[in-house]
């Protein structure tokens, strides 16, 4: 009888582990928009801190995650993130900017008690602020805007500009025709910002260096970016750099025998032409994120790292012959004693735009027309955060 019982007990715990299971991909599968996987996370969470197991993190993404590109390293920030903290995280890609789809997204993993929602794109920040507002007890961060609450709402970004110069002095040391070409996304003070950066990393190597943009108003459409960048070749860029998702600038770049200088990710797998690229690392951002929330304790902030904090970074080509040269600038960025933007700025038009102590001498206003800096300011934060300039040795409007 005794044995009877046991085995009664043995069978009801393990009926009782099944239907747990088979709750949670229930729950996980409702997470998911229609052609998207739904969460990562199909075996059971590690632990993790305190409350984790009350928490359960969203991501939405833009495009597809892919192998390479902005939204397969914000995944495999997210599959770290989960690993380290044990909190339980779904994602779904391809959800259009400024599209019902987006809301509905965001609603239905509110709806299956996802208490965390991390959105990935520039054009998600206004929708998320709303969100934020209406769902107070539900933690929203997102990336690379500039809004955020007092509560329950935060932003987070990386310094991308420090990788960029860096990765502008191996194209001037890789180019015959001191000429590169930029196949961008959208004209908005992230790309601007990073351009600007490209061009005074190579200008540093070789000052007769230009920088023609070419812009595709895409995130991912490798037809479109394939298209830019062999018109680039054709004008005679010999370097060729990209800021969307996919690796058709790479491709374009193999075929013509150019080099590719990659962003997102280590797309050497991918590009035959491949020399760097700047890189993302969201994995310890996202920790810290899951982390603090799943405590309890998320405290929203305005989050701006670059190299030094880990978010972003760039691996220096041995072969390069600049290498030295990348290396040091690197270890000066990250020690503080560099500062990309410091110093004298020129514009476009070959006016200025600081002197030489890195102070504006012209009043500067964002692509919305808000005043962001006033002739004496020096080059801060917020003026970076607002450009919408090219500097000289661009070729292409900053405007779109």
């Amino acid at each position: 009888m005794k044995r009877t019982s046991r085995m009664l007990l043995i069978l009801l715990a393990v009926l009782a582990m099944m239907a747990a299971a088979c709750g949670s991909d229930d729950e996980a599968e409702a997470g998911g928009s229609e052609g998207t996987e739904a969460p990562g996370g199909t075996e059971a969470p590690s632990e993790g801190g305190e409350g984790a197991s009350d928490a359960k993190a969203a991501f939405i993404m833009v495009a597809p995650i892919g192998d390479a590109g902005w939204n397969f390293m914000h995944n495999e920030g997210r599959l770290g993130a989960e690993e380290a903290t044990g909190v339980e995280t779904a994602y779904v890609d391809s959800i259009p900017e400024g599209s019902a789809e987006f809301d509905n997204a965001v609603q239905q993993f509110i709806d299956d008690g996802y208490n965390i929602i991390i959105t990935t794109s520039f054009n998600y920040m206004d929708a998320t602020e709303q969100f934020a507002t209406d769902n107070p007890d539900v933690v929203f961060e997102h990336i690379s805007g500039f809004k955020m609450n007092d509560t329950n709402f935060g932003n987070t970004f990386g310094r991308m500009y420090q990788p960029r110069y860096i990765a502008g002095m191996a194209a001037a040391a890789a180019s015959e025709t001191n000429r590169i070409g930029y196949v961008a996304a959208f004209a908005i003070p992230e790309v601007i910002r990073g351009i600007n950066a490209f061009t005074l990393g190579a200008q540093a190597v070789n000052p007769d260096i230009e920088v023609e943009v070419v812009w595709t108003s895409t995130w991912f459409d490798p037809g479109v970016e394939g298209n830019a960048a062999q018109a680039l070749i054709d004008n005679g860029a010999d370097v060729l750099t990209m800021h969307q998702d996919s690796t058709a600038t790479g491709e374009v770049a193999t075929e013509a025998g150019a080099t590719f200088i990659g962003y997102h990710s280590d797309m050497s797998a991918q590009v035959d032409a491949y020399l760097t690229a700047p890189v993302w690392d969201f994995t310890p951002r996202y920790t810290e994120i899951l982390s603090s929330a799943a405590a309890g304790n998320f405290t929203p902030e305005s989050f701006w790292g670059g190299i030094a904090d880990g978010i972003v970074d760039i691996a220096i080509p041995d072969g390069s012959p600049v290498a030295a040269e990348m290396k040091e600038v690197r270890e000066s960025i990250i020690n503080g004693e560099f500062d990309v933007f410091e110093g004298e700025i020129i514009a476009q038009d070959g006016s200025a735009i600081t002197d030489a102590d890195g102070n504006l001498v012209v009043d500067l206003q964002d692509s919305f027309g808000n005043d962001i800096g006033a002739v004496g300011d020096a080059l801060n934060d917020g003026i970076l955060l607002g450009m919408s300039f090219f500097v000289e040795g661009v070729i292409g409007s900053a405007e779109g």
